[in-house]
């Protein structure tokens, strides 16, 4: 399950994510690009140390796109419970 971090409060990201892992989702990618990366980091924390502290962060990528001419930087937090 991917959940793209955008503009909102990090609490609705984090909201997702433990949906998603009461759900039965055993891996869950956090993915933002630009001011976001904070806010992504932030959900990752939040979800590790608040509401489900048997989770680990497995994998970091971070990487830049080109949006319109320009360089953007991205992460990828991989999460698996």
């Amino acid at each position: 399950m991917d959940v793209l971090v955008g503009k909102k409060k990090a609490m609705a990201y984090v909201l997702a994510i433990v949906t998603g892992f009461n759900a039965g989702e055993n891996e869950i990618t956090i993915k933002a690009r630009g001011r976001s990366i904070s806010t992504a980091v932030d959900t990752a924390e939040i979800v590790k140390s608040r509401f489900v502290p048997d989770a680990k962060i497995t994998n970091i990528k971070i990487g830049t796109e080109q949006v319109e001419q320009r360089a953007v930087s991205t992460i990828e937090i991989t999460m698996k419970k």
